[in-house]
């Protein structure tokens, strides 16, 4: 499948609801890996679908990365693309921080105090120690990568404009490859730190959110060679399946970050030709709205249910564990969606660059065009004039 050449103020709202699909699969392996579920039979099942699901954090590298070159407003002051990703992360960041410490502390759970300054200043996942990349809320590790990556953005997306289609290409290749040789890699790192390398680290997480930003700017050019839609979903289930039932987990992360990228660029190419998706339903597109908030919430919410019942490592039998599930799932939404109305957006509103700054990137000159090779159909696209905003930071509505 050839993409469509990028239109003006196109909107990808088909990758928004993708995001709730990647929220679920980590919200899904944070079940099975609690423990929730204590029947035998059924704990079995959830082990076996969901072992994969941690890899719902490198659909969302990818995803950041494509969304955030794909919206990015070329001429933009780069403080100002700065203040923008600020105001997007730390108000959730900062209310689920203070909640995780209100909840060490009525547990009477020791908190580091530099682990939690780290965490508070979103630096935590630089820190090779136990006990500071998962400091307080755990999952905001992730967030500490995602700053890392928006500080590297506007240094490096000069040199992606202008970058030929084959260099572009060699880096959507090379970074599987990439990431499967991390592997034998990590044998030069001491073996308490393998993990964090592997998993945590911001260079190492890098690889997946400049694949996701170079396909972004294949499709910008109207590039992009992939299949489409319905071909990439099926291809992601086949390997989910397959990689879930014989493939070694070291080879995990390589297949799913080639899997998940097709379904990426397939669903924002449809957004591009108008066509319909499953994925840019209001309700779904509504979930991956509240996808951030709820990905922030989650384990925290679940880890304190569970140690205020005495639940905690012990699982429910019968009937109550899927019942448990379906409740968290139902309550993790209902935080997740205040959390969204009344904290994110507002704030993302007050904090945000002021609208002269917005208008004033909104009218800046487009990036100089990119030489496209010599065979090309046709010439490079400008790139739109407004972002994608229903899919900022890999998914989350921005209204400014």
């Amino acid at each position: 499948m050839t993409s469509a050449p990028a239109t003006r103020a196109t909107r990808l709202p088909s990758l928004t609801g993708l995001r709730w699909i990647a929220a679920l699969l980590v919200f899904a392996f944070h079940i099975a890996t609690m423990g929730i579920v204590a029947e035998p039979g059924v704990k079995a099942v959830l082990d076996k679908a969901f072992a994969l699901g941690l890899s719902g954090v490198e659909f969302f590298f990818i995803l950041s990365g494509f969304v955030l070159v794909w919206s990015y407003r070329d001429g933009e002051p780069r403080r100002t693309f700065l203040r923008r990703r600020l105001a997007k992360i730390y108000p959730n960041h900062l209310v689920t921080f203070a909640v995780a410490l209100a909840v060490a502390f009525w547990f009477a759970d020791p908190v580091a105090p530099w682990a939690a300054i780290g965490n508070l200043l979103l630096v935590q996942a630089w820190i090779p120690l136990d006990g500071y990349f998962y400091s307080v809320n755990n999952v905001s590790w992730s967030l500490s990568c995602e700053l890392a990556f928006y500080l590297c953005l506007p240094l490096v997306l000069p040199w992606l404009r202008r970058a030929r289609v084959g260099v572009l290409w060699a880096v959507v290749v090379a970074v599987p490859l990439l990431i499967l040789a991390l592997w034998p890699a990590q044998l030069l790192v001491p073996e308490e730190s393998r993990w964090w390398f592997t998993q945590i680290f911001p260079v190492t997480r890098s690889a997946e959110f400049w694949m996701g930003a170079a396909a972004a700017e294949l499709l910008r050019r109207g590039r992009w060679r992939g299949p489409n839609l319905a071909a990439a979903s099926l291809l992601f289930v086949a390997v989910w399946v397959v990689a879930a039932l014989w493939i070694r987990a070291e080879f995990w992360a390589a297949l799913l970050a080639v899997a998940y990228l097709l379904v990426i660029a397939a669903a924002a190419d449809a957004d591009v030709r108008g066509r319909r998706t499953p994925w840019r339903a209001r309700p779904m597109v509504w979930l991956g709205e509240v996808s951030f908030a709820f990905y922030l919430v989650h384990v925290l919410v679940m880890t304190t249910v569970l140690r205020l019942t005495g639940n905690w490592g012990t699982g429910l039998r019968e009937w109550w564990g899927p019942l448990a599930v379906l409740g968290f799932l139902l309550v993790n939404l209902l935080f997740a969606a205040a959390l969204h109305h009344w904290v994110e957006m507002p704030l993302m509103r007050r904090l945000g660059p002021p609208r002269r700054a917005r208008r004033a990137a909104a009218t800046a000159a487009p990036a100089p065009s990119v030489p496209a090779p010599r065979p090309a159909p046709a010439g490079p696209v400008t790139a739109p004039a407004t972002p994608a905003r229903s899919v900022e930071y890999a998914g989350w509505r921005d209204p400014g």
